[in-house]
């Protein structure tokens, strides 16, 4: 005889009130992750650097399945994870729109190069830049010692390590301690694969995987646990941004699965990982990739 649930209810909604920050998820895969742990009970606080017209519709979108009369169950931040003073200001936000301490964190900010340039194409100036300490800034374009620079060539990894160095930081002092507290960034599967074009990318999120595993460590006692999910390939905009249609085919033919990932392959990883079922998977990179690395 099969057996049952003494609680069903909990069984099927695990994040059932949970409060979860998911930055960059206007769009891509931060929205398809945040949509997915709103599913799973979470109520979720929808961070965007520039476009609030996308994180009102993913708010929206959340916010619709619930009661009329009752509390919305996500909020849009504006916030620019690679700014201390407004990351502080994310997780300010988040415990007053819910009145309550936040439990997850899933960093799915970040920004690639679509020129993929070669790592002895890649200037001093530019690794130097891209590992700065600056803040970002709007798209557009930068002059700096003679040089211009656009937006994303600007802050790809300002964004990608150093904002994720000041989310964990953030997250290790605000998330709630004694069991459901979760840390999650998102990698790459490149460290893994290790692709030309990708160097100075693959090397921001290297920095990122590391930083988890130490923090994980350094959370002991606390019930918070840290961890990455890295993708492989996944149908986004940010995938195709730079990409002709002869370099998407040659990805594709290198998957096992003959396809791109989707975002709904991995949200689920990543809903996993949010719930109390993960406690004993911590400082861990997860691949999920279908098999391309």
């Amino acid at each position: 005889m099969a057996a049952t649930s003494v609680n069903p209810g909990v069984e099927s909604l695990p994040l059932k009130d949970r409060v979860a920050i998911v930055t960059g998820s206007s769009r891509g895969i931060g929205r398809a992750i945040a949509i997915h742990l709103s599913q799973l009970g979470a109520k979720l606080v929808i961070n965007y650097t520039s476009n609030s017209a996308q994180a009102d519709l993913v708010a929206a979108e959340i916010n619709s399945s619930a009661s009329p009369d009752t509390t919305p169950r996500a909020v849009t931040v504006q916030a620019d994870v690679s700014d201390p003073a407004q990351v502080k200001s994310l997780f300010d936000s988040a415990e007053r729109a819910f009145d309550s301490p936040i439990h997850v964190l899933v960093n799915s900010a970040g920004v690639l190069d679509p020129k993929y340039p070669s790592i002895p194409n890649t200037s001093l100036e530019e690794f130097d830049r891209i590992f700065s300490v600056l803040s970002s800034m709007d798209y557009g374009y930068v002059t700096m010692q003679g040089w211009s620079l656009k937006k994303h060539e600007f802050d790809s990894i300002n964004v990608n390590t150093r904002g994720a160095f000041l989310c964990c930081k953030e997250a290790s002092n605000r998330l709630k301690r004694g069991g459901g507290g979760r840390v999650i960034m998102l990698s790459s599967s490149l460290v893994g694969s290790l692709r030309p074009g990708r160097g100075a990318y693959t090397a921001s999120k290297a920095a990122v995987e590391t930083l988890v595993k130490i923090l994980a460590k350094e959370l002991k006692g606390t019930g918070i646990t840290a961890n990455c999910v890295a993708p492989g390939p996944i149908a986004t905009e940010m995938f195709f941004d730079g990409k002709t249609e002869e370099m998407v085919k040659k990805v594709i033919e290198e998957c096992p699965h003959g396809r791109l990932g989707e975002t709904k392959d991995l949200a689920p990883v990543v809903g996993f990982l949010a719930t109390d079922a993960s406690e004993w998977i911590n400082g861990q990179v997860i691949g999920v990739n279908g098999g391309y690395v």
